[in-house]
């Protein structure tokens, strides 16, 4: 049986309950063949196989015959599940697992006596999460597992063919299900509608390969602990690029991957100066396309490339719809990947296409890079507010000799991969554990008192790295592709200080980039600091991820109110949502100034932030020098993983919260909407009262309404509860698709105001005569649209209440009376559309002009396109509307 601690309890090396249910799910080495399970034995339990939430309980029975395993949970409860659904970690403190990570990274020094050494450093490194190293290599290293190391990955640009497109498929599953996360750049494929001459055909474009690799994604699991990451990223000359910035936007489009418009100098420049803009690619029929087109633009040009205008818009245009888009879903990102170039000490002979899928890393085709993080918190004497300078070079010196040796401890599976890896050498060090820090400090974030001490901060990190690399370079080598002079010429080292210009000129470096800054969302969770360079989410929040709904309540916080009771916490304990955006920027762009690489940093805005502000802090992001950068507007999205209300985390988050027994809305003291019509919303200054809709009894009665409509039987549904009608349904008989976006669209919104208090008769005023492209009869009334069908429904109901109560019925308004071969014409306007096509056509010398019928959707002339009877598509031919499956017509 295991020994157990109790982490909650330490001072070194703790975890909090969250902390040490990630320690021991997703990085523990585990007993995967279950053959030492025994009673008492700490267990990874799977308590529900729909979402995969997971818990830590302790064996109480075990019976092997049945493979079933009765578990006692930390709350109480016994759980009975099937030995497939238990794991059991072998490493129930961090120190074994630090033990055995120092040990297989030491392991690729030179001599016994180095590998000893360093084992030994690196495990006091790792003590006290002083040093954290990324997720990748807690979970692979020392474990005799085919696992990467590597967290970050970009795979060349596909090849613009089938076989092309699916060799960049099964190589991104491949790194994928080894646990690495991919970036695949698709500006190579050619634009949608583009001739494809194999075939004899047209392309379905970039977006909709783009979808295939987003697709495949979903399915895999990375590692068998969490599902693959996929960045992708379309560079903004390409004809596709409006798609691309809406796909998120489209139900099925894109939904397993981050996304970012590729953005030049140049298209920056034209729309500053509101300038034209062309959408181009490369003649596919230039003979050099099939061996020389690989994505890059300008190297084609430069080789005297054939380049076809598919069309000119202005820059505006463009820009305009990437802040919409970021605005409304927070995406697509922004990647300026000209600037990446331009500070990249790998300008000289690597090109950088993508990111991985968080952004912090601008990487050439195969290029690949490990991360780790400096917990900046634990650099910090707590009493004197001082930060521990000389403690935090030894971590960053040793830290630097870590992630350079796991270039050398990694397995590699492409040997493409390796070859590129080894010819330089990338590291990716950062930091977690920034906000805390300034806490401790007394400075508040984003502040400038704080962004003067980040720049001295962070130059501090970067000298201190380069110092540490030139020595492994003296020591070890330089990496193979370096060349003095160029490596000084990037835009990043022409900013640092002339003495490490000097030791590089001089020595060499050992690794072309060293520094960056990831998100580390996991491992700053885990080990109970703020994550990457973000400031605190809130003091209280709930957290949703695979191990459930969590209420996380900020230690540092919670120890400041008990030290001072009764008192407000100062004002530099900010958090994101208080902070105001253009504070997240500025930070970002502080830190950047000392960072080789790129950031991953999300810049929080309130709710009602504005479209214009949106694009304002954009193009704040571009004058101050960040390399990217993405927007969450609060509310944004369907569901969050971090929310102080649990409702924005997903349906199953409050029922989760509720079994623990914790309240719902983590704002202590705030009135929940369950509790109050009236809700009180704080942003900056400003305050606004707005209405919550009544919650929902579990029992309602109802009627349902039968009325003909041009589309086919129209039946509405309305509820009522003690105050009158509170929720309306509507179905259209066998039809579905079209109709039933709309009728629910439509129903949705009604029920929503219904259940805020609005009265029925403004619902029905807003939506009665609306006019649609056809009109019908229902009991000698005519029906302009399903809402105005909708609209004369929930009258008719109105009006029966009235009646019951023994109101006067109120009159109808008068009508005229429309004959019989009115009606006909009527139901007809629109359906006398000329299916005739006027073509002209060369034919050698002459000009042949003829006609033709073709069938044409009657979507595109604004009719509904379903059949009434089936529900497929209609099809406007030979002057009629008609349906190909049933043999519906509307001709009769």
């Amino acid at each position: 049986m295991q020994s157990t601690p109790n982490l909650q309890q330490r001072k070194v090396n703790g975890l909090s309950e969250l902390g040490e249910k990630i320690f021991l799910d997703r990085y523990a080495v585990k007993d995967v063949k279950r053959e030492t399970l025994a009673v008492g034995d700490t267990v990874v339990v799977l308590v529900n196989p729909k979402t995969g939430q997971r818990e830590i309980g302790v064996i109480d029975s075990l019976n092997i015959a049945s493979k079933q395993v009765k578990v006692k949970m930390r709350d109480g409860s016994i759980e009975d599940r099937a030995i497939e659904h238990i794991d059991k970690p072998l490493e129930t403190a961090p120190e074994q697992m630090f033990a055995r990570i120092a040990k297989h990274i030491a392991s690729v020094e030179a001599t016994k006596e180095k590998q000893e050494e360093w084992e030994s450093k690196f495990r006091e490194l790792m003590d006290d999460w002083k040093y954290v190293p990324a997720g990748r290599i807690f979970t692979g290293a020392g474990t005799g597992q085919n696992l990467t190391f590597y967290n970050c990955y970009v795979i060349p640009n596909p090849k613009d063919s089938r076989g092309g497109i699916f060799e960049t498929l099964g190589q991104m599953a491949e790194i994928m299900s080894r646990g690495g996360g991919v970036g695949i750049n698709v500006s190579s494929l050619r634009p949608r509608y583009a001739y494809v001459k194999g075939v004899n055909g047209r392309s379905s474009g970039s977006v909709s390969w783009a979808s295939l690799y987003s697709f495949v994604t979903g399915l895999i699991e990375q590692g068998g602990s969490r599902r693959g990451a996929l960045m992708l990223i379309l560079n903004v000359w390409h004809p596709d690029v409006m798609e691309f910035i809406n796909a998120k936007r489209e139900m099925g489009k894109i939904i397993n991957a981050n996304i970012s418009v590729g953005i030049t100098d140049d298209f920056m420049e034209a729309v500053k100066q509101d300038k034209p803009w062309d959408l181009v690619f490369p003649d596919p029929s230039d003979p050099m396309y099939e061996k020389k087109w690989d994505g890059n633009l300008y190297n084609w040009k430069e080789m005297g490339g054939k380049i076809i205008k598919h069309k000119t818009v202005r820059a505006t245009d463009i820009w305009d719809n990437i802040i919409t888009s970021a605005h409304a879903s927070a995406e697509p990102g922004m990647y300026f990947i000209d600037r990446a170039r331009h500070f990249s000490n790998s300008w000289y002979y690597a090109d950088l296409p993508c990111t991985n899928p968080c952004g912090e890393q601008p990487l050439p085709a195969w290029g690949v890079c490990n991360l780790g993080h400096v917990n900046l918190a634990k650099h910090v004497k707590k009493e004197t507010s001082e930060v521990e300078w000389d403690k935090l070079k030894a971590t960053v010196r040793q830290a630097v000799r870590f992630q350079d040796n796991v270039i050398d401890a990694t397995p590699y599976f492409f040997e493409e991969n390796k070859k590129q890896q080894m010819s330089e050498r990338r590291v990716g060090m950062g930091t977690i554990g920034l906000a805390e820090m300034l806490i401790y400090l007394g400075l508040r974030y984003g502040s400038p008192e704080a962004i003067e001490f980040i720049d001295k901060l962070y130059q501090f990190i970067a000298v201190t790295a380069y110092e540490t690399s030139v020595e492994l370079a003296r020591e070890k080598g330089v990496f193979e592709k370096f060349d003095a002079d160029k490596f000084l010429m990037s835009g990043y080292m022409k900013n640092m200080p002339e003495y490490i210009r000097d030791l590089v000129k001089k020595y060499g470096v050992r690794n072309v980039t060293i520094l960056t800054q990831a998100p580390t969302g996991t491992v700053g969770t885990m080990v109970g600091t703020s994550t990457g360079i973000e400031p605190f989410f809130s003091w209280t929040y709930f957290r949703k991820s695979r191990l459930g709904v969590h209420e996380e309540k900020i230690k540092l916080a919670q120890d400041w109110l008990k030290q001072h009771p009764g008192e407000e916490l100062p004002n530099y304990f900010a958090t994101a949502m208080e902070l105001m955006p253009e504070e997240h920027v500025r930070v970002q762009a502080a830190v950047q100034r000392w960072t080789d690489s790129a950031i991953s940093k999300t810049v929080n805005a309130p709710q009602d932030y504005t479209i214009e502000q949106t694009k304002e802090l954009y193009t704040l992001m571009h004058t101050l020098g960040c390399k990217g950068g993405t927007i969450y507007r609060d509310g944004s999205r369907d569901e969050q993983i971090l929310a102080t209300d649990s409702s924005k985390l997903g349906k199953d988050a409050e029922e989760q919260l509720v079994k623990k027994g914790i309240n719902a809305n983590a704002g202590a003291g705030v009135p929940s909407p369950r509790d109050t019509q009236e809700v009180m919303s704080v942003s900056g200054s400003k305050i606004q009262l707005k209405i919550a809709p009544r919650e929902r009894p579990d029992v309602i009665d109802g009627m349902t309404y039968k009325m003909k409509t041009a589309y086919g039987h129209l039946y509405v549904t309305i509820n009522e509860d003690e105050h009158g009608p509170f929720e309306v349904f509507a179905t259209m008989g066998k039809a579905g698709g079209f109709f039933s976006a709309q009728t629910e669209a439509i129903t949705r919104m009604i029920s929503l105001a219904l259940r805020s208090n609005i009265a029925i008769e403004e619902v029905v005023s807003q939506i009665k005569g609306i006019r649609g492209p056809e009109v019908s009869f229902s009991n000698g009334e005519m029906v302009f649209s399903l809402p105005d069908a909708i609209a004369k429904i929930l009258e008719k109901h109105i009006k029966r209440d009235q009646q019951q109560l023994g109101f006067p019925d109120t009159k109808p308004e008068k009508t005229s009376i429309i004959s019989k071969a009115k009606k006909e014409e009527v139901s007809k306007i629109s359906e006398t559309v000329t299916a005739k096509i006027i073509t002209s056509q060369t034919v050698g010398d002459k000009q042949m002009t003829y006609q033709k019928q073709e069938k044409i959707s009657i979507a595109n002339l604004g009719n509904s396109p379903v059949c009434p009877d089936c529900a497929s598509m209609l099809i406007f031919a030979e002057g009629c509307m008609k349906c190909e499956s049933c043999g519906y017509s509307k001709c009769g």
